[in-house]
């Protein structure tokens, strides 16, 4: 059987996840192997140095630097806040004195009688790193943080925007046709993360900032609208670090398309459920895709899932794919024939082709680069 290989699109009903939760400096870990963790409890912290402050005592004080370590009323290592002094000349006989004050708060990191200067260094900044996702620790990585695991339904967009939020599934639309609209969001919907439809609109957007929404999913949205809110372009890099008040999922693309029907009924399966969504996209090499994850209990029905033979982004006869370009851009079926030989595209250059069995069962022939596959 002919076989190709394609970028792939994860929508599993339970799959086994793991997430590794990790700080960006040495620090402590909260919790030991084998603990149950929710998705917002604190499993590591550390503390990043805070900002340095240089201060030009020899010129503030009009001394020599070799004469500032004794000028100096506040030794290295003490602690000082605004205001406080922290250097008085000897002026000239008892009188005409100069002195200085701090005017940020911090911690004495050093004094120099080479260049006059005083290192102030600012509190230190807590860093935390919660679990995101709901389960077992799986291991410990001493001073680092840990990786957790715990089968989830698991799900992934096209493009998101912001990074990571919490909530409950809750539905504003009713069916995958229907846009995501600023009417149909309400007060109730405050720290949920709200599944639509069809395209979400920029009102829809806007409102669901002023309710408080954690995060808002759909099937797509304008490109306008995305520039309206982001107050730019979006260009090609990664995602997931702006901060507009909520976080995005777009599953399908840009335009007016539906949610594909996989992805609408899982969630809507999941519907009043707790889960965890990251906004973060990276379209270039090392491909991050935005997600949701839905921890299962182990009571969940959605434990036999029956699988395609989806791995290692195979691409073979009887796989569902989405179609990524135009004509049949957001369209979403089977893999049929895969004919070997070249075929003379539109455009005249040769390429490889592939036949697509459409969910409205219509057969379709595009190029194999022009899909994307939908593993379970």
């Amino acid at each position: 059987m002919a076989k190709a290989y394609s970028p792939g699109l994860q929508i599993s009903q339970r799959v086994l996840h793991s997430s590794r939760r990790i700080l960006p400096i040495p620090g402590d870990v909260l919790v030991q192997e084998g603990d149950r963790v929710t998705a917002d409890q604190i499993v590591a912290q550390t503390f990043m140095p805070g900002d340095v402050t240089p201060i030009n005592i020899a010129n503030q004080i009009s001394v020599a630097p070799s004469e500032v370590p004794h000028c100096m009323l506040i030794a290295a290592g003490d602690e000082v806040h605004v205001g406080d002094i922290l250097a008085r000349s000897n002026g000239i006989f008892g009188f005409f004195k100069s002195e200085t004050r701090a005017k940020t708060a911090g911690t004495i990191e050093s004094i120099s009688h080479v260049t006059g200067q005083v290192i102030l260094r600012g509190a230190p900044m807590p860093i935390q790193v919660c679990a995101y996702q709901a389960g077992r620790v799986k291991e410990v990585i001493p001073q680092q943080g840990v990786v957790i695991e715990s089968e989830v339904a698991f799900l992934q967009g096209i493009l998101g925007i912001g990074g990571e939020a919490f909530g409950t599934i809750t539905f504003a639309c009713q069916n995958k046709q229907e846009p995501l609209t600023a009417e149909l969001l309400d007060e109730s919907m405050r720290g949920k993360i709200v599944i639509g439809g069809a395209r979400m609109t920029g009102k829809a957007v806007m409102r669901g900032i002023e309710i408080g929404v954690a995060a808002m999913i759909s099937g797509g949205i304008d490109d306008e609208d995305l520039k309206e809110i982001l107050g730019y372009d979006l260009g090609v890099a990664v995602t997931g670090s702006e901060h507009i008040g909520t976080t995005l999922i777009i599953t399908e693309g840009f335009g007016d398309i539906a949610m594909a029907d996989r992805t609408f009924n899982l969630l809507k399966e999941q519907e009043g459920a707790k889960a965890a969504v990251n906004g973060t996209t990276q379209i270039r090499a090392g491909v991050l895709r935005p997600e949701i994850v839905i921890p299962l209990d182990d009571r969940s029905s959605a434990g036999k899932e029956t699988r395609q033979a989806v791995s290692a982004g195979i691409l073979e006869s009887g796989v569902p794919v989405r179609i990524i370009r135009d004509p049949y851009f957001g369209l979403l079926g089977q893999v049929g024939e895969m004919p070997t030989e070249l075929r003379t595209l539109e455009s005249g250059s040769l390429s490889r082709v592939l036949e697509v069995i459409l969910d409205s069962g219509e057969n379709v022939i595009v190029p194999r680069a022009n899909v994307e596959l939908i593993e379970g």
